[in-house]
């Protein structure tokens, strides 16, 4: 006889009646507002804190900025030394390395629709056309869809949910 290993059920409080359900609902509700507080006071305190290091950090960081350009005028004005004439795009000064990177180019679009037809109108191979499947329109006829092989179309299954009854504050004390 073969051996079959099973695993124990998960011990859960379940309720067992619909005023018991009721109320886990409640405090379902009640804990989750909870948690909302928590987050509140949570983030209040990480915006303080965060406040506090930027005002420190404000002075350092424009003296950076501040010594930054200034080394950045030396180093132009004494690029050719630095770089061996060009031969290089860097210098290490010792304490740490400075250098010169071109940045990539880029392609700024104003008015794409005019940009699309000048296109067509030069002849120029700039444009690209993309076939792509839509499931849109497929889930809107599943059963043509499925004579597609490959194609399937599965259930969006189900979700369960507890929404707790929460009002609204309208307007406030006057």
């Amino acid at each position: 006889m073969a051996k079959v290993k099973t695993k124990p059920a998960a011990a859960i409080d379940a309720p067992q009646s619909r005023d018991e359900a009721a109320a886990y609902v409640r405090i379902i509700g009640e804990r989750s507002r909870e948690v909302a507080r928590l987050e509140a006071d949570m983030n209040d305190e990480l915006a303080r804190i965060k406040e506090q290091f930027e005002l420190r950090a404000g002075p350092v960081t424009r003296s950076i900025e501040a010594m930054t350009a200034g080394l950045k005028t030396w180093c132009e004005a004494n690029r050719a030394a630095l770089t061996e004439e060009g031969k290089r795009k860097f210098a290490d000064l010792g304490t740490g390395r400075i250098e010169w990177r071109l940045n990539p180019s880029k392609v700024t679009i104003r008015n794409l629709e005019v940009v699309i037809a000048a296109i067509k109108t030069l002849g120029l191979p700039f444009l690209r056309t993309r076939e792509e499947i839509d499931k849109e329109a497929m889930l809107r006829e599943p059963d043509k869809a499925r004579l597609v092989p490959g194609v399937s179309i599965g259930s969006a299954g189900e979700t369960f949910s507890v929404e707790p009854f929460e009002a609204q504050i309208e307007g406030g004390a006057a």
